[in-house]
C-alpha cells in the first residue's frame, strides 16, 4: 500500500515536471518567431566573426590589429562560437542560438522548481514554477541574443548544487559546484563576488569542511585558469575584464539616469584619444573612466547617492524614469512591480531561524548593493526574479496559515 502511494505521488510529480518543461517551450516558441533576433548584435558579432575568422577573441581592431579581448567577459562569445561550428549557415546558425535558449530556460524552469522543494510543498513549487515559466520578460529575453538566458541557467544550477551541497556533501556535488561557479565567473564578472560569500556561508554557517571549501576553491580556479592564464601572458594582469571603470563612470557620470549614460564630454574623449593603441589599450582606457567616476563621486556626493537609491528603488521594484520603449508594456510593469512589492513583505515575515533563506536574502540583497553602484537595464531584473518569487512565496505560506489552516483547511 505504501509504496503503490509513493508510486502515484511520483508519478504525479513527473507529470507535473513534462507539464512544466513542455509549457516553458510552447510559450518560447511564439516569442523567438515573432520578436526573435535575425542577427547577431554588437559586440557578439564582432568576437564572433573574429573567433571565426581569425581564431581569437578579440575585440577592438587598430589598422588590421586585433586587440586580445578584455572588454567582455568570454563564456557567452565561445557559447555562440561553439554553436557557429555545428551549423554555419546563417539562418540555422541564428535559429539555433534560439532554440538552445529556449532549451536553457526551460532547464531553468525544472531548477528553479527543485531549488523551490528546498523550501515549499511541491504544489507551491509548481505554481511558482510556472509563474517563472510564463514570466513575460523572462519569456522574452531567450528570444534576444543575449548573455542573459545562460547566466539564469548557471545562477539557478549554481543554487541548486549549493542546496545539494549543504544536504549531501559529496565529492560529485563538489565538483560540479565549482566548475558551475568557474563558468558563472567566465559570464559575468561580479559573480566572483557572489562566489566568495557562498563558500564563507558554506564555511562558517553550513559548516562544511576546510578540506571541502579548499577543493572547492581549487576546481573553481582549475575552471577559470585556462583564460587567466591567457590574460596573464598577454596583459601581464591576473583578470577576466577590464571594464570596472567603464560601467562605474557610465552609471556615474552628469548624464547618469537609473539606466547609465554613454555620452562622453570633450575632456573624456581628449584623454581617450591621447592612449596608444596597442595591446593594452583596453586597460588604460578603463582606468581613463575609474579616475573620472571616481573623481564624479568625490566631486558630487550627495547627486550620486540619490542616485544610487533611485537605482536601488528601481531594481527592487520598478524604474518610473526609464527610457526603453516596452518597459511600461502592463504585461512587464505590473508583475515586476508586483513581485518587487510582495517579495519585501515575504522577507520581513519569513523563518528567521533558517540559514539557507538567510543566505538568499544576503545574495539578493549583495545583487541588489552591486548593480546599484552601476547602472540598471531592465533585463537585470531576471538575476534577482528567481529570488523575489521565492520570497514572495513567504507571503502566500504566511497569509495561507492565518486565515485557512487553522480553519482546518
Amino acid at each position: 500500500m505504501y509504496l503503490n502511494n509513493y508510486q502515484q505521488l511520483k508519478n504525479k510529480e513527473v507529470f507535473i515536471i513534462i507539464f512544466l518543461l513542455i509549457t516553458s517551450v510552447v510559450v518560447r516558441i511564439p516569442a523567438i518567431l515573432i520578436l526573435g533576433d535575425a542577427d547577431l548584435d554588437n559586440e557578439w558579432k564582432i568576437l564572433v566573426n573574429n573567433l571565426i575568422n581569425h581564431e581569437t577573441l578579440a575585440f577592438r581592431n587598430f589598422d588590421g590589429n586585433l586587440i586580445p579581448n578584455l572588454y567582455m567577459p568570454p563564456l557567452y562569445p565561445f557559447y555562440l562560437y561553439f554553436i557557429s561550428i555545428i551549423t554555419p549557415e546563417q539562418q540555422n546558425y541564428i535559429n539555433l542560438i534560439l532554440a538552445s535558449q529556449i532549451l536553457l530556460a526551460t532547464l531553468s524552469v525544472f531548477l528553479f522548481y527543485e531549488i523551490n522543494k528546498f523550501f515549499f510543498s511541491k504544489k507551491i513549487s509548481f505554481y511558482s514554477s510556472l509563474i517563472f515559466s510564463l514570466f513575460p520578460l523572462h519569456i522574452y529575453a531567450c528570444s534576444q541574443i543575449s548573455s542573459i538566458t545562460l547566466q539564469i541557467f548557471l545562477f539557478l544550477l549554481f543554487f541548486y548544487l549549493f542546496f545539494n551541497l549543504v544536504n549531501k556533501k559529496g565529492i560529485i556535488i563538489i565538483c560540479f559546484f565549482s566548475i558551475v561557479s568557474g563558468l558563472s565567473m567566465l559570464i559575468r564578472g561580479e559573480f566572483i563576488i557572489i562566489f566568495f560569500i557562498s563558500i564563507t556561508f558554506l564555511y562558517f554557517f553550513f559548516k562544511t569542511s576546510l578540506k571541502n571549501i579548499l577543493l572547492i576553491f581549487l576546481i573553481t580556479l582549475i575552471t577559470v585558469s585556462p583564460y587567466l592564464t591567457r590574460n596573464f601572458l598577454i596583459f601581464d594582469e591576473i583578470t577576466i575584464t577590464k571594464t570596472l571603470g567603464y560601467n562605474l563612470w557610465k552609471g556615474n557620470n552628469s548624464n547618469s539616469k537609473v539606466e547609465g549614460s554613454e555620452l562622453f564630454d570633450y575632456s573624456l574623449k581628449s584623454k581617450i584619444n591621447k592612449i596608444k593603441k596597442d595591446t593594452y589599450y583596453q586597460i588604460k582606457y578603463d582606468k581613463i573612466f575609474f579616475d573620472q567616476a571616481i573623481k564624479n563621486i568625490s566631486d558630487d556626493p550627495k547627486r550620486y547617492i540619490i542616485l544610487f537609491l533611485k537605482k536601488v528603488l528601481s531594481f527592487l521594484f520598478i524604474d518610473i524614469n526609464s527610457s526603453e520603449d516596452n518597459y511600461y508594456n502592463f504585461l512587464h510593469y505590473l508583475p515586476v512591480l508586483f513581485f518587487g512589492i510582495s517579495s519585501l513583505f515575504g522577507i520581513i515575515l519569513y523563518d528567521k531561524k533558517s540559514l539557507k533563506i538567510n543566505y538568499l536574502i544576503l545574495i539578493y540583497f549583495t545583487y541588489v548593493f552591486i548593480f546599484s553602484c552601476f547602472f540598471i537595464l531592465p533585463r537585470y531584473k531576471l538575476i534577482i526574479l528567481p529570488l523575489q518569487i521565492i520570497f514572495s512565496n513567504f507571503l502566500i505560506v504566511y497569509f495561507y496559515k492565518k486565515f485557512f489552516y487553522r480553519k482546518g483547511m
